[in-house]
């Protein structure tokens, strides 16, 4: 494996990278197709992939309602998350009393199962948007400021002595130096926060929305169209994997310096 990875050219590696993922997923999805044929399973069991993709196209309009519904709701509570995943993070990680006083509250309160939430959240916000987008900012809030303070706390002690002989106060320190340091961890964080969005809002709209996929999970599953449930699935999955790409390029043009190659 390493003599045929050595006589590939870097250009030739990258194509392969990039094509790998889509014949995984095509690899599966023929044995999938394959298994439904040869054991002749129940669209109510398992749906085959050509009914997922039938229901797909034969209840677009609705689905694409839903998606919409769910995709903003979801981008409303990632941008609260990204604001105070931010703000708190240089708190902590500016300050080693925060840090020591902040992390294992925080650690405890991100181990609480966040769809316990949801019904609190509907006595205080009523059915719709409010309960899931609160709930995808709360399970989307804490990988970004853990990353961010994480940033910051790690910074080398004698390059921070070398700065402060050199005149930087604190915040020059933190602002010019730690917080540069600390975007390749921002970034990082940021995709892993945002499928953690898509599963908040959707664990929300399936017991406090009237709209959205997780809804649209629910009411499939109740009238037995399980094609259609799993078609929702897919659309989650797809704009989950889409907005992670978004990502994976901003992060690739913005810290480009702190990666090999």
């Amino acid at each position: 494996m390493s003599t045929f990875s050595s006589s590939m050219s870097a250009a030739q590696q990258r194509r392969v990278q990039r094509v790998a993922p889509w014949l995984l997923l095509g690899t599966f999805l023929l044995l999938w197709q394959g298994a439904c044929l040869v054991f002749n399973v129940s669209d109510f069991i398992l749906p085959s992939p050509g009914a997922i993709v039938t229901s797909l196209f034969e209840y677009w309009d609705v689905i694409a309602g839903h998606a919409w519904r769910t995709f903003w709701t979801t981008m409303v509570g990632f941008g609260l998350a990204i604001i105070v995943g931010v703000v708190l993070g240089l708190l902590m990680g500016s300050s080693k009393l925060a840090y020591a006083a902040g992390y294992p509250l925080m650690t405890a309160f991100n181990a609480l199962p966040k769809a316990a939430f949801v019904p609190i959240l509907v006595v205080w916000f009523g059915l719709g948007a409010g309960p899931a987008i609160l709930t995808a900012f709360l399970i989307s809030f804490f990988p970004i400021m853990v990353n961010i303070a994480t940033g910051l706390a790690t910074l080398e002690p004698e390059l921070e002595d070398v700065l402060r002989v050199l005149g930087a106060k604190r915040t020059d320190v933190l602002l010019k130096v730690g917080l540069p340091r600390s975007m390749p961890y921002f970034f990082a964080s940021l995709k892993v926060a945002i499928t953690l969005a898509f599963v908040g809002t959707t664990v929300s709209e399936m017991s406090a929305a009237n709209e959205g996929i997780g809804y649209l999970l629910v009411s499939a599953g109740s009238a037995m169209k399980m094609p259609l449930a799993f078609a929702g699935l897919v659309v989650i999955a797809v704009m989950a994997m889409v907005m992670y790409e978004f990502f994976a390029v901003v992060e690739r043009r913005m810290t480009g310096w702190a990666h090999r190659g």
